[in-house]
């Protein structure tokens, strides 16, 4: 059992993605990172259904709905562990291991001070940011929004280390042993939720204490990981502190895309208010839009996977030279979303009532969800091409463009958008959801060409 223990925590699993096959280096690194994400988004939708099945409709139509306030704070922690996770592929690749322990140790030191800013900020602002999505309404739906926010926001240090921790193992290479840890979280948030709102009538508090709780456990789980580990991102309790010659390459690369997610996931609180908005019943139009952005979660998953591989990939081989290495797994994984995501494309607007159907039996609901499905599903094509490009771009050190494309796209784009098609067009379900699609169309048009253009130069990662 010891030996086991030993084997798993602190064996080498890197991976070199400086050499042999293209595709099949960024699939066997983007599979159990598939796999893992799909059981994160497992248990996320168990949230969901646990309470649609306990006939909580105003729970339902809430815990959903606050996905876009999550995101802002989950996002920018991502894009700034992604940029940790490009330094340490860079330093990595060109074997200087030395800027590779100090990138893990920096890196660790900054997640618990953003840990406990994070924290702070959620739960005092929570009630603004629920003003902004349910425009005060309905007090039942604001009330179950409130506790899961609150309750979230109070735990989400977790997440922010597992995110971390995991990130420095995807960046040499390791992308099993975080979806390890996340089949075990997501058993964990199954169970709880289950136990907490069926056997303790916790409705929304008892779904958002189980995924805290859940977080925790990956969050231990990693860290431990680096801990035992035996390479150069072995994770030594005394030498955590910032170093900041590293700090700054980390922010370079990861606070465009960390504030371009944010911005982001914050535009979309107001998208949401636009849909609470829309005219109908506001029970029945929010569900429907919380059962299709469970159902949107799972369309992005390939990519998303993919994309992570491709910034590691990209990584890697810039810190060795080779660029034309960098563009060939580029294209090659640009190619494997496509394939992949036309195929989801075709099974859900296949299936579409069946898949609302499974979160609530609620016809209104139900209808407002498999008509989100029909019409948005065919546009999923883009977000493989934002994706990927701006994946690629970040590897190879180049984290602001991507963020002002994103931004003017999603951000500036959009919201002219809603403004006057729910002011000056029509305020239906339809014309407004829309705006995620002509936001995609717009980055992967303008994202393209700067892609085909950018002449990247010397790597300045590396440099100092």
């Amino acid at each position: 059992m010891t030996m086991a223990f030993k084997r798993f925590f602190g064996g080498r699993r890197e991976m070199d993605m400086t050499q042999g096959s293209v595709i099949k280096t960024i699939l066997v690194f983007a599979f159990p990172l598939l796999v893992g994400n799909l059981f994160q988004q497992f248990y996320n939708m168990v949230d969901t259904w646990v309470i649609g099945q306990a006939g909580l409709t105003e729970a339902f139509a809430a815990v959903g709905n606050v996905g876009p306030i999550i995101n802002m704070v989950i996002g920018f922690f991502v894009g700034l562990s992604g940029g940790t996770g490009v330094v340490i592929s860079q330093f990595y690749g060109a074997k200087d291991y030395k800027r590779v322990h100090d990138a893990v140790h920096t890196a660790i030191a900054v997640t618990l001070v953003m840990g406990v800013i994070c924290t702070v900020v959620g739960v005092v602002f929570t009630p603004y940011f629920l003003n902004w999505i349910f425009r005060g309404e309905s007090a039942e739906i604001y009330a179950y929004g409130y506790q899961y926010l609150s309750i979230y926001f109070a735990g989400i240090i977790g997440m922010m280390i597992y995110n971390m921790a995991s990130g420095i193992l995807r960046a040499v290479g390791d992308s099993s042993r975080p979806f390890y840890f996340l089949v075990v979280s997501s058993l964990v948030n199954v169970v709880l939720d289950f136990v907490f709102v069926f056997a303790f009538d916790m409705a929304a508090a008892g779904v958002a204490l189980a995924t805290i709780i859940a977080q925790f456990v990956s969050a231990f789980l990693s860290v431990l990981a680096l801990l035992k580990n035996e390479t150069c991102i072995k994770l030594i309790i005394k030498d955590i502190k910032i170093c900041k010659n590293v700090l700054f390459k980390i922010i370079k690369i990861g606070f465009p895309a960390g504030l371009q997610m944010a911005i982001t996931a914050f535009s979309n609180i107001f998208v949401q208010s636009y849909i609470a908005g829309v005219n109908g019943n506001e029970t029945h139009i929010l569900g429907g839009w919380n059962a299709y952005s469970k159902i949107d979660m799972f369309m992005f998953l390939p990519v998303q996977s993919i994309a992570l591989a491709v910034t590691t990939f990209v990584g890697q081989n810039v810190g060795v030279g080779n660029y034309k290495r960098a563009r060939q797994g580029t294209y090659k994984a640009m190619l494997l979303s496509l394939c992949i995501t036309g195929t989801l494309i075709v099974l859900t607007m296949t299936f579409s009532e069946y898949l609302v159907r499974f979160f609530i039996d609620d016809e209104g609901i139900v209808t407002c969800g498999r008509t989100l499905l029909l019409w948005l599903s065919p546009f999923y094509i883009l977000p493989c091409v934002n994706q990927i490009f701006a994946a690629s771009l970040r590897g190879m050190g180049n984290s602001t463009a991507p963020m002002l494309i994103m931004l003017s796209s999603f951000v500036g784009f959009r919201q002219v958008y809603l403004y006057i098609v729910s002011s000056k067009i029509s305020n239906e379900l339809l014309p407004i959801a829309f705006s995620y699609p002509c936001g995609w169309f717009v980055c992967a048009c303008t994202i393209s060409i700067y892609f085909f253009f950018y002449k990247p130069k010397k790597n300045k990662v590396l440099d100092g």
